[in-house]
């Protein structure tokens, strides 16, 4: 009776032990001089070698105009006419709106009669000297020091002239500001005046501008480039952006100035690109999505962003070696697609694993199927 409820109680037991040997038998193999039965598993790797990594990345924009400015008043004066209104486009000489100063017309004719007075003067002075000169020809009849105070007067009175007609100039030069002109091509794109209303200098008389103009035709999109991607862009390299009036439409620019170091705040670089706006579709001030391309330049190596791992002691790859694994510590550099720098202790045709975990520990017995 007791042998058979021995039978019946260790038969089950057998039979677990035998289903996991066999289970273990079909699973691995034993490493040769081990004696606990360690079993071998295979991963895909690969030959260690640098390589280029592209890829592109997202950083906001914005649109300015490539020329914008204030237009005040040069004098004080009074509106009055106006000839342009808001998205009035004007081109670079238009007459934009004239002003009146009446005490400008009576400094002008005071200025007009001084000079008018001392071109007299000085007509009659010369006109002395030369006959001086002419009679002196004569030996004995004009005394040498008659002639040189002749002369002294005649260019006391010139320089009178001259002065005469600087301060002439000026206060025409001082009217001619009364008619205000744009600059350059654009729009109006600001009116702060109305016939009558009294303007002068910023800040005299002029809080705010007469008209604000933008060119619109030629924009400029403004970016600042991260320190990370400050090398990426170059001269002349074309890039994409969008901007949400037009989604899914696909914008082009080119690199034309870049500040050449880096923000104090930010840390970033200043770059600079010209967009065509033949159309007039993008207006100054929009928000672009600018996509920013980045390519290295080789040197390093890229690897597979599946053979890193990233735990909570580090960042590794994994080195199979001897038939074994070693964890190497790395630092990771730019990634782009499936692709991702590596640097560490490292050197070409390492063979790493394709695709990691922690399950995958150091110094583990591995088999590496070799994949290019």
């Amino acid at each position: 009776m007791k042998i058979r409820q021995f039978i019946k109680f260790t038969m089950p037991l057998c039979l677990v032990v035998a289903m996991a040997v066999q289970s273990c038998k079909s699973e691995g193999k034993k490493i040769p001089g081990s004696t606990t039965g360690t079993t071998v598993l295979t991963h895909k790797g690969f030959h260690l070698k640098k390589g280029a990594v592209a890829s592109s990345f997202r950083i906001p924009g914005e649109l300015i105009a490539n020329q914008q400015v204030d237009l005040y008043a040069k004098v004080s004066s009074f509106v009055k006419t106006i000839l342009v209104d808001v998205g009035s486009e004007v081109k670079q000489g238009q007459l934009l709106v004239t002003l009146e100063a009446p005490e400008l017309s009576s400094q002008l004719a005071g200025a007009e009669s001084q000079l008018k007075s001392f071109e007299a003067i000085y007509m009659a002075s010369k006109a002395h000297y030369e006959r001086l000169v002419k009679t002196s020809k004569t030996p004995g009849t004009i005394s040498q020091n008659d002639l040189d105070m002749a002369f002294a007067n005649e260019q006391s009175d010139l320089a009178k002239l001259e002065s005469a007609k600087a301060a002439y100039r000026e206060i025409t030069d001082t009217k001619n500001y009364l008619e205000i002109r744009a600059p350059f091509t654009g729009v109006i794109t600001t009116r702060n005046i109305s016939p009558g209303a009294y303007v002068g200098p910023s800040g005299r008389g002029s809080e705010v501008p007469l008209f604000t103009l933008l060119e619109q035709k030629n924009l400029r999109l403004v970016v600042n480039v991260p320190e990370l991607y400050a090398s990426s862009l170059k001269k002349n390299d074309v890039v994409e952006f969008t901007v949400r009036s037009f989604p899914g439409k696909i914008f082009k620019a080119k690199v034309s100035r870049q500040a050449g170091a880096l923000d104090d705040r930010l840390r970033s670089e200043r770059v600079e690109m010209d967009v065509d706006n033949a159309e007039g579709e993008l207006l100054p001030r929009m928000v672009a999505e600018v996509t920013i391309p980045v390519k290295t330049d080789g040197s390093s190596f890229a690897v597979p962003q599946s053979a890193v791992l990233n735990s909570t002691l580090g960042m590794f790859v994994i080195k199979a070696e001897n038939d074994s694994t070693t964890w190497i510590p790395v630092r990771v550099g730019r990634s782009g697609g499936d692709r991702i720098e590596v640097f560490g202790d490292l050197a070409d045709g390492d063979i790493l694993l394709s695709s990691v975990t922690e399950e995958i520990r150091d110094n583990a017995p591995v088999k590496v199927e070799i994949s290019e």
